[in-house]
């Protein structure tokens, strides 16, 4: 099993965030170079508990689809999804979520195990790891763009009032 923990800050409030990191339709913007679309399941808005959604994504050159399920949520603090069918042998992914004055902290880990037994954790250590690492940073940056715009927004909005 790898894993692997990021930690972002995000200059927002908590429930922003958090809506933002399950946001379907800003998920897709943020993995475009993929070309990942949301085509069953939940396909737009805020994915909550006990739904699912069926991403179908081009990843190294090959379409592959990924079910995924929200075992648990509380608002505005956590959520975890795990796959249910997909590439992987296993996947978790646990967001969590905690206000730090003005900032949040945006936790993910994210567990996975490769399929294909020792040639699984050989492509896996030398590729696969730093490949969702960086494919979950790219998600991670527009979240805070976005979320760090937003606030700014309607920072701009009540000093013209």
């Amino acid at each position: 099993m790898s894993t692997i923990h990021l930690k972002t800050i995000i200059k927002a409030d908590i429930q922003t965030v958090f809506d933002l990191s399950r946001d379907i339709d800003l998920h897709q913007k943020s993995t475009s170079k993929t070309n990942e679309k949301a085509i069953a399941g939940r396909t737009s808005g805020l994915i909550e508990k006990g739904e699912t959604v069926t991403w179908q994504a081009n990843h190294l050159g090959i379409t592959q689809t990924l079910t995924t399920k929200i075992i648990s949520m509380e608002k505005p603090f956590q959520f975890t999804d795990v796959m249910l069918k997909g590439a992987f042998k296993s996947m978790k992914h646990q967001h969590i979520f905690k206000q730090e004055g003005k900032n949040t902290i945006m936790i993910d880990i994210f567990e996975f195990q490769s399929p294909f037994g020792i040639i699984g954790k050989i492509f896996n250590k030398l590729f696969l790891k730093n490949y969702m690492k960086n494919f979950l940073l790219e998600r991670n940056q527009l979240i805070k763009l976005t979320a760090e715009n937003y606030l700014n927004r309607e920072r701009s909005e009540r000093q013209k009032s």
